[in-house]
């Protein structure tokens, strides 16, 4: 009775994953989507940094220690030969005025970084539900192909039954009961394949969900989804590729990635112009040395006590040629960055035609299967009310039944095909997945 209990608990506390909720899951604890956030978050730290720049800086110093030997009394300048203690305090400010647009060319490259990075996050989301979608595709197929093996076994042992009553009354051989022994030999063989591709393909979902192998995932199975399918045309080419390049994160990366680079020559050209920076400090010191004439610490850090204020100007003359390099890299930069705009533009334009071309076949042969199923269920019809008649023997009938298996699970393998075709499109022309 515990145990009655305990597994009667387990099975109401599971619950079933859409394929919605597997997204959202894996968006929250994928490995690669956090390695991807991981990225988001140091460009953001470092579009701060290139902000921080505009902001002056304040630093404080402090210093203690011993002269020996003939040194200059810091508090008197005179020459003495003996160990002297000091103490000095600073106080130092700094803020930049101008230099050559460096800064304000940098913060800008750092916003196209930032969104470079979180566009790389958006394909990565992107890819893993995809794989999400063909994982949780693929189990749906595999359930349905254990629906229809263990269909076919059903029917097959009801043949068998019936072929038994006719071996006992002498209407047919002994011999016949064999075929029916194969066939569901082969039907139950069909099943454990069927069951091993649901176990392999949940294993496949549950990594891609960063869940354990033994937790009890269990999928939802939509009720209608060939009728959603029903009647949808493949869209033509440049329809999905216009869209494609408006919802692709790939191509919102790369294009991003080339106006970062494009700003890289007005940076390193800065380093060609002068730069303007204001300053200010205080600061104060103490010798140990002006002790002997009755001159306290604090009344030495307040007679020392000194100010500083103005302006410095950074011209560069020379440089070893640093600055005119760092163009012409920078230039190589925005060319190579150009060239990988272009590259990801073909690729996905390659990636729509295949795609496009993959579902036309998918819904061809979807086509095509449900025709041979229709007429191996008629094939089968006929064999099997020739063989009520004795025109046929068993294992003609077990063979058009084998035919019809085989187209069954053919239909069932074309139609998520078919599915999972069309959410690809789907996918380039930035839809959400979903079954339902």
């Amino acid at each position: 009775m515990l145990c009655a209990l305990t597994l009667s608990c387990s099975a109401f506390a599971q619950e079933a994953w859409s394929l919605q909720k597997c997204i959202s899951h894996a968006k929250q604890n994928n490995l690669s989507l956090r390695q991807s956030q991981i990225a988001v978050s140091q460009a953001e730290l470092t579009e701060k940094g290139s902000r921080m720049a505009r902001m002056p800086s304040l630093n404080a110093s402090t210093n203690l220690g011993f002269q020996y030997g003939r040194n200059i009394d810091p508090t008197t300048n005179d020459f003495v030969n003996t160990r002297i203690g000091f103490n000095n305090w600073r106080v130092n400010a700094d803020a930049p005025i101008y230099n050559g647009g460096a800064i304000k060319n940098t913060i800008k490259q750092s916003e196209f970084d930032l969104e470079a990075a979180k566009e790389d996050a958006n394909t990565q989301f992107q890819n893993i539900a995809l794989q999400m979608a063909s994982a949780y595709l693929s189990i749906l197929l595999a359930k349905e192909q254990v629906t229809i093996a263990q269909r076919a076994i059903s029917q097959t042992q009801e043949q068998l039954s019936t072929i038994d009553k006719r071996i006992n009354a002498g209407t047919v051989p002994k011999a016949d009961r064999l075929d029916i022994l194969a066939q569901i030999a082969r039907n139950e063989q069909t099943l454990i394949q069927a069951e091993n591709s649901v176990a392999i393909n949940y294993l496949t979902l549950k990594n891609i969900l960063e869940l354990e192998p033994e937790y009890d995932l269990e999928i939802i199975i939509p009720n209608e989804l060939m009728q959603i399918q029903e009647n949808v045309n493949v869209t033509d080419l440049p329809t999905v590729f216009n869209q494609a390049m408006n919802t692709q994160a790939s191509i919102k990366a790369s294009e991003a990635r080339m106006k970062s680079a494009e700003l890289s020559v007005p940076i390193a050209k800065a380093d060609l112009l002068p730069s303007v920076s204001a300053f200010a400090g205080l600061d104060t010191r103490f010798s140990n040395a002006s002790l002997f004439q009755s001159d306290p610490y604090f009344d030495q850090l307040d007679n020392n006590f000194g100010q500083n204020l103005g302006i410095q100007v950074n011209i560069p003359i020379y440089n070893k040629h640093r600055a005119s390099i760092n163009i012409e890299r920078a230039r190589l930069d925005i060319i190579n960055a150009e060239v990988q705009n272009k590259q990801a533009k073909q690729q996905l334009k390659a990636d729509v035609q295949t795609a496009i071309a993959n579902a036309r076949a998918a819904k061809l042969e979807l086509a095509a299967s449900e025709r041979s199923l229709e007429a191996a269920n008629a094939a089968f019809d006929n064999a099997q009310k020739r063989y009520d008649l004795g025109a046929i023997n068993t294992l003609e009938l077990t063979t058009a039944k084998t035919n019809l298996d085989t187209a069954a699970l053919n239909v069932a393998r074309a139609k998520y095909d078919y599915i999972f075709r069309l959410k690809i499109i789907d996918f380039y022309m930035g839809k959400d997945l979903n079954l339902n």
